[in-house]
C-alpha cells in the first residue's frame, strides 16, 4: 500500500509516483521518480549510488553518469530550499541525500552534524565509539535535530570543508574533533562550527586516563554535551534576534521567549508577560509545536506561583494545565515537555506524585540536560527532599561547571542545606552563589539568613541591605510569594531574615 510523503512544499505519492507542489503536478520521468522515492524513503540519510542505480535501473548495468543526469533533473524541478541550498546534496564518492525538512517539524529547528573524529593514535573502535555516544546523547534533546550516524560517517577519513558538509547534510552546525592517545592517557579535542560561515563557536579539550573504555566514552560525551548544548542555544537565540520581525517562524519566536524564562539573571514578573506574548504568536503559527506549548504552560505557571497579575479573564492555572497537556499530546517523547507537564501538576493541580513521576521520567530520558537537572532540584526541594535537591543541582554543576547560570544551582544547594538546618554548609554554598551571581537579590537573602543564624548580625544586615538595593520592595511576604514556598520549607530562611531585620509586609 502506498503513502504520501511530504517535504517542504511538495507531496510525493508513492503509489502513482507523482509529485505535487500544492495543487500543481510536477512532471517527473519514471527514473527520476524512482530516484526521488529512494531518497525520500531514506528519511534524510545518505543513499549510496549503487542503491540508487538499482532502484532506477533494476537488473540493468548503466554508467553512473545516467544517475547524475536524473539527479540534475530533480534539482532543476525542485529548485532550492528556503535557506537557498539544494534539496538534494551530494556526498562525494558515496551518494546523495535529500533533506526532507531543513527546519525540523516545520518550525525551523536546527540540525547538527557530528563528524567522525580524527584518529591521532587511538584504536579506531574507541574513536568511533566516542562519536556514536555523542550522537546518541545529543539526540535526546528535541530542540535541535542530530544528523544520523550513517550520513555523517559518510565523510569519515576525508578532508572536508565543514560548510560543504553542512550544505550537503542540511545542518546548521557541525561538531568535529580529534582523539589522541599516549599510553593510558587520552586527549579528546572538540569544536563547534557554524555550518554557514565556517566560524568557530566553541572549542575545548578533555584529558583523562583510559581506564574502563566505556566509562571514559560516557564521561567525554557528558563533558562535551554539558558545554555544547548551552552554546547551541545561545547561537540560536542570537540568530533569531537578528531576523526581521516579519520573517519569524514558530521556532524563532520560541527562541526569543527563552531568555525571559531561563537566563543568567532573576526573571521579573513582567518577563512572563513578554514570554507569553511571544509564545502565543509561535503557537498561532504552529499549534502543535510542543516546545512552545510547554514553555507557554511554564510561563503561565510562573506568573501564577510568583504572584504576577494575569489580564482580566485569563486564568493562568487553567491555561498552564491545558497547554502542558497539549504539549504532551503533541510530543510525549520530548523530555522538556514531560518536565513542564510534571511542574504544573506539582505546583498547580496538587498531583504531587504524578508531577514528580513525570519530572523523574524527564530526568531519565535526558540525564545530560542542564534545565532538567535544575528543575528536578527545585522539585525535590518542593517535596521536602533536600538531599535529592542537592544531588540534582550538583548534576548541573558537574555538566557545566563554568556556565554563567551555575548560580541557580549554587543557590539551590545553599537553600537546601539551609532548609535542612545545615547552616554552615548553606553559608559556604551561598557565598559561592554570590560570587557567581552579581546583582541577584536571592543570593544575598540566603547568605544574610545564614549569617544571622550564626550570630553574625552585622554581616547579615549588610547582605540584607544589598538585597534591598536590588529589590527595594523586598519583604518576607514578597519573598515567599516569589519563591512559591509559603508552606514552611523556607522556614529557616525566613527565620534568619527576620533575625536580620527584614520586615514582614
Amino acid at each position: 500500500m502506498g503513502e504520501r510523503i511530504a517535504f517542504g512544499p511538495y507531496l510525493f505519492d508513492t503509489t502513482s509516483a507523482t509529485l505535487l507542489r500544492g495543487d500543481e503536478l510536477v512532471p517527473l520521468g519514471g527514473r527520476a521518480a524512482a530516484v526521488l522515492q529512494a531518497l525520500l524513503e531514506a528519511n534524510g540519510e545518505v543513499v549510496g549510488k549503487p542503491q540508487l542505480l538499482d532502484r532506477a535501473w533494476p537488473d540493468t548495468i548503466v554508467e553512473e553518469g545516467n544517475l547524475a543526469v536524473q539527479v540534475a533533473t530533480l534539482r532543476k524541478l525542485l529548485g532550492t530550499r528556503p535557506d537557498g541550498a539544494e534539496w538534494i546534496g551530494t556526498v562525494a564518492r558515496v551518494g546523495y541525500r535529500l533533506v526532507r525538512d531543513a527546519g525540523g517539524a516545520g518550525s525551523g529547528i536546527p540540525a547538527i552534524a557530528i563528524l567522525p573524529f580524527a584518529n591521532l593514535g587511538a584504536e579506531e573502535y574507541f574513536v568511533d565509539g566516542i562519536v556514536e555516544e555523542l550522537i546518541a546523547a545529543l539526540s535526546r534533546f528535541k530542540t535541535f535535530a542530530v544528523i544520523a550516524r550513517n550520513s555523517s560517517f559518510a565523510f569519515k577519513g576525508r578532508a572536508v570543508d565543514v560548510r560543504e558538509v553542512a550544505r550537503t547534510l542540511g545542518a546548521r552546525y557541525v561538531l568535529e574533533g580529534s582523539v589522541r592517545r599516549s599510553g593510558e592517557r587520552v586527549r579528546v579535542a572538540a569544536q563547534l562550527v557554524d555550518g554557514g560561515s565556517g566560524s568557530h563557536l566553541w572549542a575545548e579539550s578533555f584529558d583523562g586516563a583510559i581506564g574502563d573504555i566505556l566509562d571514559f566514552q560516557d564521561s567525554i560525551a557528558e563533558a562535551v554535551i554539558g558545554l555544547i548544548e548551552p552554546q547551541l542555544r545561545r547561537a540560536e537565540i542570537e540568530r533569531a534576534r537578528r531576523k526581521r520581525p516579519d520573517n519569524l517562524d514558530a521556532y524563532d519566536l520560541y527562541l526569543q521567549a527563552l531568555p525571559f524564562m531561563q537566563g543568567v539573571r532573576i526573571v521579573q514578573l513582567q518577563d512572563f508577560d513578554r514570554a507569553i506574548e511571544l509564545l502565543e504568536q509561535a503557537i498561532g503559527l504552529d499549534p502543535d509545536f510542543a516546545p512552545a506549548l510547554a514553555l507557554a504552560a511554564w510561563a503561565h505557571e510562573m506568573r501564577l506561583t510568583r504572584g504576577g497579575a494575569a489580564p482580566a479573564g485569563v486564568d493562568d492555572g487553567t491555561l498552564a494545565l491545558q497547554l502542558a497537556a497539549r504539549g504532551l499530546a503533541a510530543d510525549d517523547n520530548d523530555p522538556n515537555v514531560v518536565l513542564v507537564a510534571g511542574i504544573v501538576r506539582l505546583t498547580i493541580s496538587g498531583e504531587h506524585a504524578t508531577g514528580l513521576a513525570l519530572i523523574r521520567r524527564a530526568q531519565a530520558a535526558n540525564p545530560n540536560s542542564l534545565l532538567i537537572a535544575n528543575v528536578a532540584g527545585y522539585a525535590s526541594f518542593f517535596m521536602g527532599d533536600y538531599d535529592g535537591a542537592i544531588a540534582s543541582h550538583a548534576r548541573f554543576l558537574q555538566l557545566s561547571p563554568g556556565l554563567a547560570e551555575t548560580f541557580w544551582s549554587l543557590n539551590g544547594i545553599a537553600r537546601a542545606h539551609l532548609a535542612a538546618g545545615r547552616v554552615e554548609e548553606a553559608l559556604a554554598w551561598g557565598l559561592r552563589g554570590l560570587a557567581a551571581s552579581e546583582g541577584v537579590d536571592f543570593s544575598h537573602c540566603i547568605v544574610a539568613a545564614a549569617y544571622a543564624h550564626l550570630g553574625r548580625i552585622d554581616e547579615a544586615q549588610a547582605q540584607l541591605a544589598r538585597a534591598h538595593a536590588i529589590w527595594p520592595d523586598l519583604t518576607i511576604s514578597s519573598l515567599l510569594g516569589r519563591t512559591g514556598q509559603p508552606d514552611g520549607r523556607d522556614r529557616v530562611l525566613v527565620e534568619g531574615l527576620q533575625l536580620a531585620g527584614l520586615r514582614e509586609e
